[in-house]
């Protein structure tokens, strides 16, 4: 036997996981040490935006997800639940980075998946118009303001996660929309969240005659 496929013996009794219908693989928030790959079966990848939950993509066998998390560290930003009875291979970092060093089609599959979903991920942008991304944006912003005293100005408390969560929005359409806020110097960064320089005007941004 080849050591090829002894790895993948290995894996397979080692890492392989059974799921049930409804059965939650991870949650949003949960430690993201492992990246999984789907052997039968199908998952459902959701996320909380606007107080709804969104369904962002169904996988199938020999689909991977849960990699940025495993591979860079830091917390899930999205829930997988299995749709109905699911095998997935579980792997940490160390495990993955020993196939890959052996078998290196895995490297280039799991490379051609990431840039696949870069260019959905463009896609979806470039269809949506930088006034779209604005209005729930900049809803979401009024609603958190805390106007100054004085007048004109005001307070926002908000994180880039905080805000695209209540806009509905993906982390990377926030931040091109509240970019173009600050570009047009509407918003400005504080230590604590932003600033908005007049209210009005960061009311009147998503006006299209403004």
């Amino acid at each position: 036997m080849q050591a090829g496929q002894d790895t993948e013996l290995c894996v397979r009794s080692s890492y392989e996981r059974s799921l049930d219908p409804g059965e939650t693989v991870f949650d949003e928030g949960d430690p993201g040490e492992r990246l999984y790959v789907i052997s039968a079966g199908d998952v459902e990848i959701s996320r909380e935006e606007g107080g709804a939950r969104r369904v962002v993509a169904r996988l199938g066998p020999g689909d991977f997800f849960g990699e940025l998390s495993a591979l860079h560290g830091g917390v899930r930003t999205a829930r997988a639940v299995a749709v109905a009875r699911t095998r997935v291979l579980e792997l940490d970092g160390p495990t993955l980075e020993a196939m890959c060093l052996e078998q290196p089609e895995i490297a280039i599959r799991m490379i051609r998946g990431l840039v696949a979903r870069l260019i959905e991920a463009e896609r979806r942008l470039t269809a949506l118009g930088v006034d779209d991304l604005l209005r729930p944006i900049v809803r979401s912003l009024l609603r958190r303001a805390e106007p100054s005293p004085a007048g004109g100005g005001a307070r926002i408390p908000v994180t880039l996660r905080s805000v695209a969560e209540e806009a509905g929005l993906s982390l990377r359409e926030a931040h091109r929309a509240l970019h173009r806020l600050f570009e047009r110097r509407i918003l400005e960064m504080a230590d604590d969240g932003l600033v908005a320089r007049d209210l009005e005007s960061l009311a009147a941004s998503v006006d299209p005659a403004g």
